[in-house]
């Protein structure tokens, strides 16, 4: 359901996340090889989450990329939206453009139940909420 660029963002954030404690500023290339990503896509994934105020930057030597506490609480959905547009909540599941319940594809309903659900499960869980896993050696970003 996800792209593989929306799945590199929500991974990029969390890695910033379990950073935020120490007010660490993370450079791209480090944020890509933590989270076993190109450079390339890291980079551009970043600058676009800067523009949409998901995260932060700044230049300079001791410059990077960085998150604040109250963006660990914006909910994921935040970061997938910024990516995806919010469509990803509300397409169909094989891609119709006219798909709605009078006019339904065949795996329209069982589909909007499925997303129905992650989209829950995206707008509850918040940013920290998928840090603290990583940061305490119970989750990975990598497999």
């Amino acid at each position: 359901m996800l792209s593989y660029t929306c799945k590199t963002a929500i991974k990029a954030v969390i890695y910033l996340a379990s950073k935020g404690e120490s007010r660490d500023k993370a450079g791209m290339k480090e944020i890509a090889s933590n989270i076993q990503a190109s450079e390339h896509t890291v980079g551009k994934i970043l600058q676009s989450l800067v523009r949409k105020g998901q995260i932060n930057s700044s230049k300079g030597p001791s410059g990077g990329f960085f998150i604040t506490k109250s963006q660990m609480d914006h909910p994921v959905s935040d970061i997938i939206e910024s990516i995806e547009g919010d469509q990803i909540f509300r397409g169909c599941g094989l891609g119709l453009s006219k798909c709605s319940a009078a006019h339904p594809c065949p795996i329209h309903d069982e589909y909007k139940v499925a997303r129905d659900l992650i989209e829950q499960l995206f707008r509850e869980k918040k940013v920290k909420d998928l840090c603290d896993p990583v940061s305490n050696g119970i989750a990975f970003l990598i497999g």
